[in-house]
């Protein structure tokens, strides 16, 4: 990659780091400008799972607080996630370039169905949820959806955190702070894992990686910074609107 592909791939790191400290949905700005400056949809996928990692886990170390308590959650679901996510790097690897290619469409319109749905579930959660209660083996009936979840995250990943909140605010009965801490840690493991996996593929494109992760960083930041000047919900429909032309794009080449 020459100087200028790698400019405007930081940029677009620093606009999703952003984005996702904001509203989420970091990934439909990244994913499309690493394919635009030339890098096969695989590889694409594989590089910007790679590069977002920091952010997962700065987000996992800042809500550890509200892990308390969750340990047999922890116990039961953690595994899950990671073979889930290795299982979709797996499926990706073995997926053509060409078949990934004609789906990619698919998945970003999936993508920004989740988030145009995002209100509309956290009110649902919300009016579902409980106070913080304790844990037992009956929350084991999580891990039948979320293995699917888990499999998809792996394989392509935008929008996996909100299929995971989804995930356990339909089967477990907690109070929304506990189930949103819940739901990073899986969605960490989950991406780290498939993560880890895409490092021996060969496939990494590792002067993109290393420059997103520092921006995705610095975006992060620069969002915190920017939280309570600009309202999650136009900024989602920023990105909403974004995600749909590019979708289409890819639709009618």
């Amino acid at each position: 990659m020459d100087i200028l592909q790698l400019v405007l791939v930081g940029l677009a790191a620093v606009a999703g780091g952003a984005v996702n400290a904001l509203a989420g949905g970091g990934t439909l700005i990244t994913f499309p400008v690493l394919m635009a400056v030339g890098v096969p949809a695989v590889a694409a996928n594989i590089t910007n799972t790679v590069a977002l990692c920091p952010g997962y886990l700065g987000g996992t170390l800042a809500q550890l607080k509200d892990l308390r308590g969750q340990g047999l959650r922890l116990w039961l679901l953690l595994p899950v996630s990671v073979l889930g996510g290795i299982g979709g790097g797996i499926l990706l690897l073995h997926t053509g370039e060409q078949v990934f290619r004609a789906v990619v469409p698919y998945l970003i319109l999936m993508a920004v169905a989740l988030m145009a749905l995002q209100d509309r579930l956290r009110a649902f959660i919300l009016r579902s949820a409980g106070k913080a209660v304790g844990t037992s083996l009956h929350d084991a009936w999580v891990i039948a959806p979320l293995v699917p979840a888990a499999v998809y995250g792996g394989f392509f990943g935008a929008g996996v955190s909100i299929i995971v909140i989804a995930v356990l605010g339909l089967v477990l009965h907690d109070g929304i702070v506990r189930l949103n801490a819940l739901k990073q840690a899986l969605s960490f493991a989950i991406n780290i894992a498939a993560a880890v996996f895409f490092l021996f593929s060969g496939q990494v494109v590792w002067p993109a990686a290393i420059v997103m992760a520092v921006g995705a960083l610095a975006g992060g930041a620069l969002g915190g910074k920017m939280a309570g000047r600009i309202r999650p919900q136009v900024l989602r429909g920023i990105v909403i609107g974004i995600g749909t032309i590019v979708a289409i794009i890819y639709l009618v080449r």
